[in-house]
């Protein structure tokens, strides 16, 4: 096999996030930081976000933890629709995402739905700053990865 045929996306196994989803942060919180130490915690209002085809507002309650070489989140939703209620429902809490670090994330979007991957969350930031979820198809999981553009 070529390397291009291994590894289409270009993404070379470099995850930087782990995501994880709770229903309440202050109550989770201790039982991550047994694991992986202390956390930063903040709130993120997400506005003008696209879910699912549909523009929609939200806002997360988010942890993370800097401490080694994959940052790990914790995500509370406090307002609206994401993938992450979609995810409580279905599965409860626990692993959410991971999240690669990418540049040109339109051209990388493009190569993951070519491939049967579903973008369902997304929004740009700014000219450098974009994220993406993605469905993978099901016949791999129907995992969620992220796509994190930051030049």
């Amino acid at each position: 096999m070529s390397p291009s045929s291994v590894n289409p996306f270009g993404l070379n196994g470099k995850i930087d996030q782990i995501g994880y989803v709770v229903r309440n942060l202050s109550a989770s919180l201790p039982i991550y930081e047994g694991l992986y130490g202390a956390f930063k915690v903040g709130e993120a209002p997400m506005n003008d976000v696209l879910f699912r085809g549909e523009q929609t507002n939200c806002k997360l309650k988010i942890a993370t933890n800097n401490d080694g070489p994959i940052e790990i989140e914790l995500i509370q939703v406090l307002e609206g629709e994401t993938p992450h209620t979609e995810h409580l429902r279905d599965h409860g809490e626990g692993l959410h995402h991971v999240r690669f670090r990418i540049a040109d994330i339109e051209a990388k979007i493009s190569a993951l739905e070519a491939r049967g991957y579903e973008k369902i969350f997304w929004k740009r930031f700014g000219p450098t700053v974009a994220f993406a979820y993605l469905v993978s198809p099901s016949e791999i999981g129907g995992s969620t990865i992220e796509l994190f553009e930051m030049s």
